[in-house]
């Protein structure tokens, strides 16, 4: 996955430049980012704050590695069972 040019704390910032009434296509502009790449930015962390956001990314990556842990617990499982019901 390609990662962005912005980290939480601008996206953050761009997205609270629009609602103090800037226009949308205005900021947009101003930062070089596609209107859908804005509306999928405003779904994400619209009315977050920067601590809320850092701790949602903590939470996403804590995620992600809970859940590589469980495919390879259970791929460990499987193997096991496989092994257990050949005949020697």
């Amino acid at each position: 996955m390609k990662r962005s040019r912005f980290n939480e704390e601008q996206i953050i910032g761009i997205l609270k430049e629009q609602e103090a009434g800037m226009a949308t296509a205005d900021v947009c502009r101003k930062h070089g980012v596609s209107t859908a790449t804005f509306y999928k930015w405003k779904s994400r962390y619209g009315g977050l704050e920067v601590s809320e956001a850092r701790r949602l990314k903590a939470l996403e990556d804590e995620n992600a590695k809970l859940k590589k842990l469980l495919a390879e617990a259970m791929l460990d499982n499987a193997i096991l069972k496989d092994v257990a019901s050949k005949k020697w």
